[in-house]
This record gives C-alpha cells, sequence and structure tokens, in this order.
C-alpha cells in the first residue's frame, strides 16, 4: 500500500483502436523488425532511445521525459491468452476481466463499489467523453460521464437562477416517484438523480481553476486538462477516465502519418497533465494508466497494419518505480503469436499491482483470480 497520505487517485487514459507496440516502444537494435517493416517503420537515428535495444517513438518526447526522471513504467508484451483480434471484444476482456464468457460487469466499476459501498459519492468515478466505458459500469455503481467539462451542467442555458431551480425540482419530482418501483426503475431513478446532483457539481470545477499549462487544442489534451480541474477542484473523485477517440489508433492504412500526429497529441497531452499535477502540487497521489486493446500485426501491409495480440501499456505517476517490465515480446518468427507479438504480462496482473499496491483493495474478486503482479509501486 502506498505510503501517500492523500486518497490514492487513478486515471486512465485508453488508446482505442489497437495502437501499434512495435513502432511505440520501437525495437531498433533488431533486424527483424526492420525484416518485417520495410514500408512501416521508424529509422534508427529518429528513435528516442531509452537503452541499446528499445527506445521510444520519435513523437513521444514529453513521456520520454517523464521516463527520464524515473516516473513512468512501461509494461512489455501486455495481454492475455488466446488473444481476440476483434476491438469490441478484445476491449470488452480488457473492461470486464472476463477473457472466456462475456462480462456484466467493469473493473473499475466493481473498484467503486468497494471504494464506495454505500453510493455516498456521485463523483467516486468520473468519465470524460462520449457514452460510459464498459469499465465502469456495474449495477448500483454511479459514474458521471462528461462530454466537455465547461459546459457540462444540466439545464445550464438558462440564465435566471429561480427559473433553473424550479426546472431542476421538476426533474426531481419526476425521478424520485420511481424508487421503488422495481430494480430496473429503481436503477434508472437513482441514476437520473445522481447525474443531476453531479452535473451541478462538477461545473463548479473549471472556475477553481487556473494554471501556466497551455494544452493542445484536441480532444485528448482538453480531457486530460478536465481530469486535472476535476482533480483539483477536491470532490472525492477516485477513478478519472478518458478515451482517444473515434477508434483513432486503428492503423491499417496511412500509419506512418496517423501514427505521428497520435503520439505527438497524445504524449504532449500525458506530459501536459503530468506538469499541471506537479504545478499545483497535487500529483503524489495520482497514477495514470495508459493501454490498448492489443497491438498490430509484427508484418506491416504496405502502408498500415492490421490487428495484432500482444502490446505495451505504460504506468506513471511520482510515485512509480520507473523502468522497463516483462521481457520485450520475440520477432523470431516460431515464438510469435499467429504473426503477432506473444504476451509476457498479462494485463490482469497490472491491474492486480494497481488494486493492491497503489488503491489499497482486494485484486481477487475484482481482476477475477490471482495474476503475478509488479514491482513498478
Amino acid at each position: 500500500m502506498t505510503s501517500t497520505k492523500k486518497d490514492p487517485v487513478l486515471v486512465v487514459l485508453q488508446l482505442a483502436g489497437g495502437n501499434d507496440a512495435l513502432n511505440t516502444v520501437v525495437p531498433y537494435n533488431n533486424p527483424k523488425y526492420f525484416d518485417n517493416r520495410p514500408n512501416v517503420l521508424i529509422a534508427e537515428d529518429q528513435v528516442l532511445p531509452i537503452n541499446d535495444q528499445v527506445g521510444f517513438n520519435p513523437n513521444m518526447g514529453p513521456m520520454k521525459k517523464i521516463y527520464d526522471e524515473g516516473h513512468m513504467a512501461v509494461i512489455q508484451g501486455v495481454g492475455y491468452p488466446t488473444a481476440s483480434r476483434s476491438h469490441f471484444r478484445s476491449m470488452d476482456i480488457w473492461h470486464t476481466c472476463e477473457p472466456t464468457k462475456i462480462g456484466d460487469e467493469g473493473w473499475l466499476g466493481r473498484v467503486v463499489r468497494d471504494l464506495d459501498p454505500q453510493g455516498e459519492n456521485v463523483l467516486t468515478a468520473v468519465n470524460f467523453g462520449r457514452g460510459l466505458p464498459r469499465a465502469l459500469v456495474a449495477p448500483g455503481v454511479a459514474a458521471a460521464s462528461v462530454g466537455n467539462l465547461e459546459t457540462y451542467g444540466v439545464l445550464t442555458g438558462i440564465d435566471d437562477t429561480d427559473q433553473r431551480l424550479k426546472a431542476l425540482d421538476v426533474f426531481t419530482k419526476v425521478y424520485t416517484p420511481m424508487i421503488g418501483t422495481g430494480p430496473v426503475m429503481d436503477y434508472l431513478a437513482h441514476t437520473g438523480l445522481d447525474a443531476l446532483k453531479g452535473a451541478d457539481i462538477l461545473s463548479s470545477a473549471p472556475e477553481m481553476y487556473s494554471s501556466t499549462v497551455e494544452y493542445g487544442s484536441d480532444t485528448v489534451s482538453q480531457y486530460m486538462r478536465n481530469i486535472v480541474q476535476t482533480h483539483l477542484a477536491g470532490f472525492g473523485t477516485r477513478v478519472l477516465y478518458t478515451t482517444a477517440p473515434f477508434n483513432s489508433f486503428d492503423t491499417h492504412a496511412g500509419e506512418l502519418a496517423a501514427h505521428t500526429r497520435l503520439w505527438s497529441e497524445t504524449s504532449r497531452a500525458v506530459g501536459d497533465f503530468y506538469d499541471d499535477l506537479k504545478e499545483h502540487n497535487a500529483g503524489e497521489n495520482v497514477m495514470l494508466m495508459v493501454f490498448s486493446e492489443f497491438g498490430r500485426r509484427v508484418k506491416d501491409n504496405g502502408s498500415g497494419t492490421d490487428h495484432g495480440a500482444g502490446g505495451h501499456c505504460f504506468i506513471i505517476g511520482d510515485q512509480v518505480k520507473g523502468g522497463l517490465y516483462g521481457e520485450y515480446p520475440s520477432l523470431d518468427t516460431e515464438k510469435l503469436d499467429d504473426g503477432d507479438l506473444q504476451h509476457n504480462n498479462d494485463f490482469r496482473g497490472v491491474y492486480s499491482t494497481i488494486l493492491e499496491k497503489w488503491m489499497g483493495l482486494d485484486a481477487k474478486p475484482i481482476v477475477g483470480g490471482e495474476f503475478e503482479q509488479l514491482a513498478f509501486i
């Protein structure tokens, strides 16, 4: 368990679409990389070296800086047995920790239930983006989902305070009679009331915030900024989630240009997020996990890469013991998983490490078993 005095907070950034692990942490000293990537490759002289074997994509400068400061762990070869190459199925597995069946509860929904069993804080978990990730969905668990924090709220277009309060009172009277009339109606009623309450609380976060950090204008940067705003507002939020939108890391074609833009934006967003927390002296109890549902195939397809298996994830924070964890998956043909990188680390072991060593929770019922933990905390 961490020694930080404040409640530990987990931030999750999901790279939707399947990030190309080989062109993110590049095995630039392995001739098999260049053999398999005649077109979609990072030249050796462009790599940001980690050691004499692997290095970061050249567009990951801000994250490389955090790594050099000792606060970023790179978990190599993350995945799970019998990998699915389907976006929807693989992401569902990551979200529910159920590789062999369709799960009905998200792992972070279970976390929120453990952290706040009575549902006393409607903002224990907040998602920034469209919809609500499966990871945060669990029966009886409230999680706010925000499209834009600056304009978030209920009936915010009504300027007159009295009129707005009267309108909100009408909404409350609509939801309240539903409680106790059946499990579905009960759930919807509580969810509706929680949404009303959470919207009003969250809408006050931006006005309490000031910073010298200038985030990019892209969606991920703005959501990472919103996450810092929410954290600094002191709402007791313990889980914050956002997604690089629109399956953007699904680079079947035009990958070199797309990956350049994606990692330029993502790395800057992560760097600004980290600097913003540091500026406010508010990072000691925050940990960020960056993951994608799978990697890409070892061989390129001419201008891009297709769905693969093993990938990498990154853990960032003041309390993180930085470095490389696990072996880089082999590029030897006989050691590939049907042409893809094998997984060396089960993602549920990464979750278990975070849950037990950071959040102070019993991981087994959340991830569905006991998995080897790592030493990044």
